[in-house]
């Protein structure tokens, strides 16, 4: 799991929606090093330390396939634990970075998708207040994307 989909599920208030039993939440810790730099009080450092589900695990070495993808330190360990774990699914907000997981034959997922499953299983019930509030936190996403994600979620 990377950094944004962490802090923004973390600032909407979903991040159990991560947890479930038997799956477990692996984060390397170059993602928290990069949540990290902003102080122990920072709530998404703050809500992976609180929450025991969440492993993190030391970056394992960046294959070469990866480093040719040009992504940023986190991305690359991300898709770096993924290789390691077959069948596992990597959660990446960065386009290229999921474009890269998906040329590696990797599952990938972001922060508004975990928004539609989140209804689906119903944690919330609905998604288009999150996308309002996850748009004023600063996450990106074109009006199209948005849209889909709201079809996606029934909305």
């Amino acid at each position: 799991m990377n950094a944004s989909p962490l802090i923004y599920l973390t600032h909407v208030g979903l991040l159990e929606v991560l947890d479930e039993p038997g799956v477990p939440v692996v984060v390397p810790d170059r993602v928290l090093a990069e949540i990290g730099f902003r102080g122990a009080t920072d709530p998404a450092v703050i809500a992976v330390g609180a929450s025991p589900w969440i492993q993190v695990v030391p970056t394992p070495p960046i294959p070469k396939a990866v480093l040719d993808g040009g992504l940023d330190p986190g991305e690359s360990a991300v898709l770096a634990v993924a290789l390691e774990r077959p069948g596992s699914l990597a959660i990446l907000d960065d386009l290229a970075a999921r474009r890269c997981a998906s040329s590696l034959g990797l599952s990938v997922q972001g922060t508004l998708g975990l928004m539609v499953v989140a209804k689906r299983i119903g944690l919330i019930p609905e998604v288009r207040p999150l996308i309002d509030r996850l748009r004023q936190a600063g996450l990106y996403m074109s009006q199209p994307l948005a849209e889909r994600i709201l079809r996606a979620a029934g909305e």
